[in-house]
């Protein structure tokens, strides 16, 4: 088989003829960029051959010169007969992202969370006393373990894993009889998880994780009374395979990358809720009760499931609502017989974390007022309703927000820009950036802030083109394109920490005008076609990590948001992680989102003429129709206008 040695890591690896360059370099331990899903799209897998001969299809997305100086992309070359040698660029870490580690529960009000009546778990711990082996009662010991059960619980059937029945006698003999079980009670029979000598009862944790496309987070929960212990947040690992749902259903076509897919999300889940049980002194075989929300496509990524269909007309997914499964069988490194509960999904693209955000909100309540929930993020999910009807869609917003797309554009992590204002005369930035370091690009809510800001001081127009009018020492003109300068290069103060200017590009503002766009044109049209406007909601719950950050107003005037009494919006944090947490504890609230689930009538926009309309009307700052966004016009500065010959200006 022929060899690759990999510099400047200087590793080895030998593979079949025929295998994937890029399969071949992660096989190796090589963390290699396939944003796109391995489509060859995106040209982040980009390396360079110095030996060797491959079969490669990179020409098109790479220039010819490249292509002749031996630079490929991974995921369109094979390996051949000979011995290669390849340079792989070292990747870019994702450390130091701007996430919540802390307890959120105050931003929701509180007489949406559990109480204390409210409190009953799926797992349960039960201390029992157990009485000593009798020669003549013929009893074993299961035989006694599941009488004092049956005394408590009732005549009810029994069930054990092989890993309690190897801890019966044990337990039973010591402690004299006194042990602590723990069980999942059904209408027919109890299912026992663990077993433990003596009373243990004070020591029961569960597990909350909401697995996202971009990040993961995972909650450690005592169960005894409700209290979230700690929260731990990092990127997915899955990123490196495709930025989007799309990219990583096409990642996922041949069984070794689904594989590979399940594994890294895994990895991610087990890391935190290890890095939380750690700090604490929990032992992970503890947890007992788990709870998993994420979108469909996450959640059939997590189990192994095939999710191919989920893209394909009429877009139906392998399962929206998932069994009770074994933490065992799916890999979570909790008590491997704990029963782990996956919130129930509504359609292809409204997932279970829809269903576990809604419970966060009047939505989940008997009210008549109109709400409107949205999760702005990689993907756009939002749901409208009240006690009478919930109705929910998704649109693809694409990952512009999270950094993707933008020329110098990255996530939320210690560098980034993430507030700009404009000078109105100059048209100069100021920003501040995630630590307080030099900048290293922009992300989502400094695209926002820079956005709105260059349209309210005249420096951009409302379709997103830059004043060629006036002159500007930010305002870069090449052709037909301008770039806009934040941060030059430089070793002075406000320079960029990297080798080329930090900057905004014409087509970079259309991708974020096209992102924005897709949302407000989501929420209005299906405020349409209910025969309703923006003017009806009570209420606009704004969720997901990206929310955290958002510059409301400055949201608002790019027309991201709909222009509507300030105090109806309210943030709600990681909404599905907190309902995760909410039906961690309490079987109530599970039955309640299975109900909001069973309620939610998803429908699919693209397939309304109309949608098309409404969203090329929201390809403007911040709106063809002005009157949707009457407060905004009275923010815009307007520029003075060039003096006449011989004039001198006011």
């Amino acid at each position: 088989m022929p060899t690759i040695e990999c510099y400047p890591c200087r590793k080895l690896i030998s593979v079949a003829p025929g295998t994937e360059l890029l399969a071949a370099l992660r096989q190796a331990g090589i963390e290699v960029d396939a944003s796109c899903g391995g489509k060859g799209t995106c040209g982040k897998c980009i390396v360079r051959i110095t030996k060797g001969e491959v079969n490669s299809s990179s020409l098109g997305t790479l220039p010819g010169t490249a292509v002749a100086d031996g630079y490929v992309l991974a995921c369109r070359t094979l390996v051949m007969q000979t011995d290669l040698t390849v340079e792989v660029p070292e990747a870019a870490p994702r450390q130091g992202g701007k996430f919540s580690d802390t307890d959120e529960t105050h931003l929701v009000r509180s007489e949406l969370l559990p109480k204390d009546a409210d409190y009953d778990p799926l797992a349960v711990k039960w201390l029992l006393i157990v009485p000593p082996p009798q020669l003549e009662s013929g009893l074993s010991d299961l035989d006694r373990l599941t009488r004092a059960l049956q005394r408590d619980w009732g005549k009810l059937r029994v069930t054990y894993p092989l890993q309690v029945l190897r801890a019966v006698a044990g337990a039973v003999r010591s402690h004299l009889g006194l042990v602590t079980v723990t069980l999942v009670k059904e209408s027919d029979h109890i299912h026992v998880i663990r077993l433990e000598p003596g009373d243990t009862t004070t020591r029961h944790f569960g597990l909350a994780v909401d697995v996202g496309t971009t990040t993961v987070a995972v909650q450690l929960i005592d169960l005894t009374c409700a209290q979230i212990l700690a929260t731990r947040t990092d990127y997915n690992g899955q990123i490196s395979c495709g930025l989007d749902v799309i990219s990583r259903i096409n990642y996922a076509r041949r069984p070794e990358r689904l594989e590979e897919l399940r594994t890294r999300i895994l990895e991610t889940i087990n890391r935190l809720l290890k890095q939380a049980a750690a700090g604490l002194d929990v032992d992970p075989g503890e947890i007992c009760n788990a709870v998993i929300s994420g979108n469909t496509t996450m959640t059939h990524l997590l189990l192994g499931l095939n999710p191919e269909q989920i893209r394909l007309h009429p877009y139906t997914p392998t399962v929206l609502q998932p069994p009770y499964l074994d933490a065992g069988d799916i890999g979570l490194a909790i008590h491997p017989d704990s029963w782990v509960c996956l919130s129930p999904c509504v359609g292809s693209y409204v997932g279970g974390d829809i269903t576990a955000g809604i419970l966060c909100t009047d939505l989940a309540t008997a009210t008549e007022e109109l709400s409107l929930f949205v999760d702005i993020g990689t993907n756009g999910e939002l749901v409208i309703g009240n006690k009478d009807f919930l109705v929910t869609t998704a649109c693809s917003a694409g990952p512009a927000f999270e950094g993707a797309g933008i020329e110098c554009g990255m996530r939320a992590a210690v560098g980034a820009i993430e507030k700009i204002d404009v000078d109105p005369a100059t048209g100069c930035a100021r920003f501040a950036t995630i630590g307080n370091v030099p900048p290293k690009g922009i992300c989502g809510s400094g695209m926002i802030d820079l956005l709105a800001n260059l349209y309210t001081t005249g420096w951009l127009d409302a379709g997103g083109k830059f004043d060629r009018s006036r002159p500007s020492p930010a305002i870069e003109v090449s052709g037909r394109r301008a770039r806009y300068i934040i941060a030059p290069t430089g070793t002075t103060e406000g320079c960029s920490s990297t080798d080329k200017p930090i900057s905004i590009s014409e087509l970079d503002l259309e991708n974020i005008i096209r992102a924005k766009a897709a949302i407000y044109s989501a929420c209005a049209l299906l405020l349409h076609q209910l025969n309703l406007d923006f003017a009806d909601l009570a209420n606009v719950y704004i969720a997901g990590g990206f929310g955290r950050f958002l510059d409301l107003e400055k949201a608002i005037t790019i027309g991201l948001l709909p222009d509507i009494p300030r105090e109806k919006f309210h943030y709600i944090g990681n909404s599905s992680l907190l309902g995760s947490f909410m039906v961690a504890v309490s079987q109530r609230f599970r039955q309640r989102q299975l109900e909001l689930a069973a309620r939610m009538t998803c429908v699919e926009l693209s397939t309304d003429p109309a949608y098309m309309d409404e969203y090329t009307a929201a390809l403007f700052l911040p709106h063809t129709d002005p009157t949707r966004f009457p407060s905004i016009r009275q923010t815009i500065i307007r520029p003075p206008l060039p003096a006449e010959k011989g004039e001198v200006p006011a």
